[in-house]
C-alpha cells in the first residue's frame, strides 16, 4: 500500500493523506477501485484522529482507494474556507484517479459530527459534488452548527433534488450533537425524493467513530458497529460493489423515482404526474378515470409504471404512454436546479 500527505493549503495546514492500493496482478481483474474521502469531526478546532486513519482503514480492507481530509480549523475555517478544502481535495482525488486507480464516479465523502457538516455540505452545495454521503451523527441544523463555527451554513435549506445519496447514523443518547439534527437530515431527503438510509442506534454517547473497542471504551448499543458494513452494502446498493472480477452495477442506482429527471416518465409518482396538466391530459386519454382510483397519501409513494402494472396494462399501451410523458418537459427536473 502506497501513504502519502499532501499539503493542500500552507497557510491554513489543510492536508490529504492518501492511502493507495494496487490493482490488477494479484487483484485480478480490478482495474479501478471506488473511493471514500474521510472527514473527522472536531467542532471546527481540531481534527479527531479517532474519527481519520481507523475510518480510512475500514474502508480500504473493503477494497477502496482511502483518503483523509484536513481542513482548515478554528479562526482559519471561517466559512466557506472548510468547503474549499473540500472543493480542492475532491478535485485532486479526481484529477489524479487514473494514476490513483479510482473510478471517479465512485467516490463517498465519510463526515463525522462536524465534519459531517461539511461532508453535508459537499452533498448539497459544492461544486465538485461526491456520488454518495455518509453521514456520522452529523451537525446538520444551522443554530447546531454556528455553536461551533458562527458562519456555518444551515444544511437543510440546501437540500435539493440534485443532492446525493446519503447514508446518515446517528445514536439517540448522543450527548453533544441533538439527534434532531439527523432526523431533520432524513426528513429533507425524502421531502426531495433523494435516496437514502438511516440507523438511529438507542445508546451511545457522541463521537464513537467505528465503534471498534480499540477505539472506544465506553457501553454503547452493540449494533452500532455494523454502520460500517451496512454503508458499505448501501454503497454497493447506490454505486456499485467491489469484486475480484472487477466493479460491479449498483443494485438499486441513486434515484428512487424519476420525479427529478429532465422528462417526465413512467417511474415519476402518480402526485407528481397530477402535478402537470400536460400529464394529466396524457393519462385521460390513455387510462380514462385514472385519477379515481388512487388514494390521496398513496399517489405520493406510487410510482406510475407500479400502477400501471396493478391494472395489467398491455406492453403497446404502456409504450405508448411512456412515449408521450417523454416528450414533456419536467418542471421539477434536477438539471434546472
Amino acid at each position: 500500500m502506497r501513504t502519502e500527505t499532501i499539503l493542500l493549503n500552507p497557510e491554513r495546514n489543510v492536508s490529504l493523506t492518501v492511502y493507495l492500493q494496487p490493482v490488477g496482478g494479484e487483484y485480478g481483474r480490478i482495474e479501478r477501485r471506488p473511493a471514500a474521502l474521510v472527514i473527522p469531526g472536531g467542532g471546527y478546532h481540531f481534527c479527531s484522529d479517532r474519527e481519520a486513519e481507523p475510518v480510512a482503514l475500514a474502508y480500504l480492507k473493503a477494497g477502496y482507494q482511502a483518503f483523509v481530509l484536513r481542513y482548515s480549523l478554528d479562526a482559519q475555517a471561517a466559512w466557506p474556507h472548510p468547503l474549499d478544502d473540500y472543493e480542492q481535495a475532491m478535485g485532486m482525488i479526481r484529477d489524479n484517479a487514473e494514476e490513483w486507480h479510482v473510478a471517479a464516479d465512485r467516490i463517498a465523502v465519510i463526515g463525522f459530527s462536524a465534519g459531517g457538516h461539511l461532508a453535508a455540505c459537499a452533498a448539497t452545495m459544492s461544486k465538485n459534488r461526491p456520488n454518495a454521503a455518509i453521514l456520522g451523527y452529523p451537525v446538520i441544523d444551522g443554530v447546531c452548527a454556528r455553536d461551533y463555527l458562527p458562519s456555518a451554513p444551515d444544511v437543510i435549506a440546501h437540500v435539493d433534488g440534485n443532492t446525493c445519496p446519503c447514508f446518515v447514523f446517528a445514536t439517540r443518547t448522543d450527548n453533544l450533537v441533538p439527534v434532531s439534527n439527523t432526523i431533520h437530515m432524513v426528513n429533507a431527503l425524502c421531502e426531495n425524493d433523494v435516496a437514502f438510509e438511516s440507523h438511529i442506534y438507542s445508546n451511545g454517547k457522541h463521537g464513537l467513530s467505528t465503534g471498534d473497542a480499540s477505539i472506544e471504551g465506553d457501553v454503547f448499543s452493540e449494533r452500532y458497529p455494523r454502520w460500517v458494513e451496512d454503508s458499505l452494502s448501501w454503497l454497493a446498493d447506490v454505486l456499485g460493489g467491489i469484486t475480484p472480477g472487477g466493479l460491479t452495477d449498483p443494485r438499486f442506482g441513486a434515484k428512487i423515482n424519476g420525479n427529478r429527471e429532465e422528462k417526465l416518465n413512467l417511474d415519476c409518482t402518480i402526485a407528481h404526474l397530477m402535478k402537470s396538466a400536460p400529464a394529466r391530459k396524457v393519462l385521460d386519454e390513455f387510462l380514462p378515470g385514472w385519477d379515481k382510483g388512487t388514494p390521496g397519501a398513496a399517489a405520493g409513494v406510487i410510482r406510475l409504471r407500479d400502477g400501471l402494472t396493478y391494472r395489467g396494462l398491455d406492453a403497446k399501451t404502456v409504450a405508448d404512454i411512456e412515449a408521450a410523458l417523454n416528450a414533456i418537459d419536467n418542471p421539477d427536473s434536477a438539471a434546472r436546479g
